[in-house]
């Protein structure tokens, strides 16, 4: 199995360019658009020009893009600017289109991601290549099934891969179009611990509106790169115009972002740093003495209900129970979301115990 190769060595991005971007229109709809977007961003600083050939959509009868013709126009793009280009490839034959032309970089969609069949195909089909791969997080919040991809790839020879956070299809009320789940991106990279992560703040905002604050985000947990969307007419774009900037707003906020350090070499930062993640460890270790006392008096409710013949579940209480924890955590300004997700896994396991 390969190993993964850090972002820095792919021979891709500018030398010393922090983060690492991605950028390009939605879809390739026309050689003049691709051209026009290619000369906006290699002026902002961009080395890898992104626009999808193939758009699989969610019904029949929407813009499914130009296909392979329009790697023709990536080309030009790429002879003109010195930029880089890629592309998604949902298929085996969109891989070999692209390795044919000589795409610089693949991506790996939502949908297909979701798919271990069609990865294994496209894998397949890159097998003795070197070409950089990104991988999207699939539809679902399925963290195994990410993993499976990045997997899949590796054993087929392939080590210059990034995940890519797109943000998840859940029941979760957000502002977004995709809710970015961001603890999914940590698990990931927990296992696969150098593994390079970018984020896609267009596909997760669905709205220009909230890009920046998605990319500051993302770049304050760690990520080393982003992938943007940028039109030069996003008002024409035909699909997702909404959430495409303008190489002006582009340039604006590429400016804008702050990319912070991973370590610092400051004393006085270690030294208080290594202070409050020890009262971080002192409030986990008594967490876990509270959660061990819960489970106890759990336990002692279920011997009570199973010697009186009641049902384990009380649903009347649960939302009573609830509505109380809202309220107080209202009062002392802790997120009511953060505690319903925490006490709603307590309560599963309290009736667990009880069983």
């Amino acid at each position: 199995m390969a190993g993964l190769v850090p972002v820095s060595q792919w021979g891709l991005f500018p030398d010393g360019d922090r983060p690492f971007v991605v950028a390009g229109p939605c879809s390739a709809e026309s050689r003049e658009q691709v051209l026009e977007a290619a000369a906006a961003l290699k002026a902002a600083g961009v080395g890898v020009l992104r626009a999808g050939l193939w758009k699989p959509r969610t019904h029949p009868g929407g813009f499914e893009g130009v296909g392979a013709a329009g790697l023709a126009w990536l080309l030009e793009a790429r002879e003109l600017t010195g930029m880089k280009i890629c592309t998604e490839a949902g298929s085996a034959q969109h891989v070999m289109a692209c390795l044919e032309a000589g795409v610089d970089l693949l991506w790996i969609g939502a949908r297909t991601t979701a798919n271990p069949f069609q990865v294994q195909e496209i894998c397949d089909a890159l097998q003795g290549t070197d070409i950089p791969v990104l991988v999207k997080n699939p539809v679902s919040p399925d963290l195994d099934l990410w993993i499976g991809a990045i997997e899949r790839l590796q054993a087929a020879g392939i080590g210059k891969i990034a995940a890519v956070l797109r943000g998840f299809t859940t029941l979760e009320k957000t502002p977004f179009r995709n809710a970015p789940v961001w603890e999914m991106s940590t698990h990931l990279r927990t296992r696969l611990k150098d593994l390079p992560f970018f984020v896609d703040p267009s596909h997760i905002a669905g709205d220009v509106k909230y890009i920046k604050e998605l990319s500051q985000r993302a770049l304050d947990l760690g990520a080393c790169g982003l992938m943007i969307e940028v039109h030069p007419k996003p008002q024409e774009a035909l699909s997702d115009s909404a959430q495409q900037l303008t190489p002006a707003q582009f340039t604006r906020l590429k400016s804008s972002l702050k990319v912070r350090s991973a370590v610092s070499s400051d004393e006085s930062f270690s030294s208080n740093l290594e202070m409050l993640r020890s009262g971080i460890d002192d409030i986990d270790s008594r967490l876990l003495s509270l959660l061990e006392e819960r489970m106890r008096v759990s336990r002692s409710i279920g011997s009570l209900k199973k010697e009186y013949g009641i049902s384990i579940l009380q649903t009347g209480r649960w939302e009573a129970v609830m509505d109380r924890l809202r309220k107080e955590a209202d009062a002392i300004g802790v997120d009511k979301s953060m505690v319903e997700k925490i006490f709603s896994i307590i309560h599963d396991y309290s009736v667990k115990v009880q069983e």
